[in-house]
């Protein structure tokens, strides 16, 4: 689903996003709701910042991407925690682009977003390559979400990717520290490497 968000566009610079674990549901300019395989997801878009809602069973969890004013907690390399019984791990990283990559890239990914039953995607009004999107789908027993979050003034992709369930082989959960920062000609964080579309899924229809 593609929407025109009806909001100036206000979060202007990657660097302020922060992230949260657990925040009430915020305000949000476009909501998709899913019911994927017993878990209800709700992807909504608060402007150039994001929050998913998961629910299943007794155990909830709130992922919050956004500007977050006396946030303490910036935008992680990564994450990995636990919520109720279920493992949660959270990765980002922010992609320096060319100004003809990015908007090409910035196509690219409104046009897979936006064709998926699954995803939402959000434009603002005078920057077509100004876009939050968003990508939920279960695989292997667990629910996976990706978000992109576009700032074309500074050339620069912010992307994410969750994972929540039980993991196979799992030994427990850790931290991972650092910050998300700016790189150039598609570097890893974590072992991924993004967006392309065989980053983005694996095996169809599951999110890698």
């Amino acid at each position: 689903m593609l929407t025109t968000l009806k909001t100036t566009y206000t979060d202007t610079r990657a660097a302020d996003l922060a992230w949260a674990l657990g925040r009430e549901r915020l305000p949000a300019l476009a909501v998709l709701n899913l019911e994927l395989m017993g878990a209800k997801v709700e992807l909504r878009l608060l402007g150039a910042s994001h929050q998913v809602l998961l629910e299943e069973g007794d155990v909830l969890c709130s992922e919050t991407v956004a500007c977050m004013p006396g946030s303490s907690t910036p935008l992680p390399l990564g994450v990995a925690k636990r919520v109720g019984d279920w493992e949660y791990e959270f990765a980002a990283r922010v992609e320096t682009l060319s100004r003809g990559s990015f908007a090409g890239r910035a196509q690219e990914l409104l046009a897979l977003v936006a064709d998926h039953p699954n995803g939402l995607a959000g434009t603002f009004p005078g920057s077509p390559h100004a876009f939050t999107a968003m990508l939920a789908q279960r695989y292997e027993g667990q629910v996976r979400w990706r978000t992109w979050h576009a700032y074309p003034q500074e050339g620069q992709l912010v992307a994410t990717r969750t994972r929540v369930g039980v993991r196979m082989g799992a030994t427990g959960a850790s931290a991972v520290g650092g910050r998300a920062g700016p790189r150039g000609g598609g570097g890893p964080v974590g072992g991924a490497h993004l967006p392309t579309r065989r980053w983005l899924f694996r095996t169809v229809p599951g999110l890698s």
